[in-house]
């Protein structure tokens, strides 16, 4: 496979995964948004509880979703190869499912409330099972056999200019979940119900609004440096230095994530060790997705 042809399949999968997180990301900032809701204390113990699990199932989802583009930049360091391809393959598959289940347990929750549990269980399951037959059983029943491809040793070098190209879309990749969430960040703290959180989780909050504010900062910045700095020229130079600040923002927006499901998940639970635990959960996935992985991949791949 030629270098043109590789860059525009990986190209194609980051514009896919895009797609999938403007998705994601609606139903993300719904969780915690949704715990400072008026109505949200009326919710019965187990639609709570379920709302605390639907949060760190979208969590999953989200961090799924980003992965493949922070392997792309540590492990390959920006060029095309045909393992990206088949991860983010991998990656956007397994998002799905987390995604699906989510989605049915929110339309239970908030249909649940106000037309009975009956009613927001059968609709919940419903569009679950919509969305896993939709996302999965069709796409199987339809697939089509992979078209042999010439082995080749090593995958060909990506120009420059595809390298840069693929660098701001994941750029792209991670801003819409880091800017939605700082929007609901920022409109949480003007409720009744922020006012009414310990000082310990009001802390843990703005403290993760401060780490999504410098995320979003750190994933806008290479389109400035592009323009201001470098005048719109791809050059290796800028490439590094876009990649370095991509995967920089990988770590105020994981952080942020961790401290806003521990204090959605403790305000909906009212319980601080559950939601810590949950949050440790999630940062550990995130960790290990986002960081050791690709690591290891990019030692693998060194020696």
């Amino acid at each position: 496979m030629s270098a043109s042809a590789l860059g525009k399949r990986v190209k194609t999968a980051l514009d896919e995964t895009r797609l999938l997180i403007l998705g994601a990301q609606v139903l993300f900032g719904f969780h915690l948004n949704g715990a400072f809701q008026k109505e949200f204390p009326n919710l019965s113990t187990q639609s709570r509880v379920l709302h605390a699990i639907s949060f760190l199932m979208m969590t999953v989802a989200v961090a799924l979703l980003i992965a493949p583009s922070l392997q792309h930049r540590i492990v390959e360091q920006g060029q095309a190869s045909t393992r990206i391809i088949a991860a983010t393959s991998l990656f956007a598959a397994a998002a799905l499912f987390p995604f699906a289940l989510s989605l049915g347990t929110d339309l239970y929750i908030v249909i649940g409330h106000h037309f009975g549990a009956t009613a927001g269980a059968a609709i919940g399951i419903a569009f679950s099972l919509a969305a896993i037959t939709g996302w999965y059983g069709a796409e199987w029943v339809m697939r089509r056999p992979r078209p042999k491809e010439v082995p080749m040793r090593e995958d060909p070098d990506t120009p420059i200019d595809v390298r840069v190209e693929h660098m701001l879309t994941e750029a792209r990749v991670l801003l819409p979940g880091a800017q939605a969430l700082l929007g609901f960040q920022l409109a949480v703290m003007l409720t009744d119900s922020f006012g009414e959180l310990p000082n310990s989780s009001k802390v843990i909050h703005v403290a993760a609004l401060c780490c999504i504010s410098l995320a979003v900062i750190l994933l806008m910045a290479p389109a400035s440096f592009h323009r201001i700095t470098f005048n719109g020229q791809n050059t290796e130079s800028f490439h590094r230095l876009g990649s370095a600040l991509v995967v920089a923002a990988a770590v105020p927006l994981g952080a942020g994530i961790v401290g806003d499901l521990y204090v959605a998940v403790t305000m909906a639970l009212d319980s601080p060790p559950l939601g810590a635990v949950l949050a440790l959960g999630a940062a550990a996935t995130l960790a290990a997705l986002w960081v050791i992985h690709p690591l290891v991949l990019r030692a693998k791949r060194a020696h």
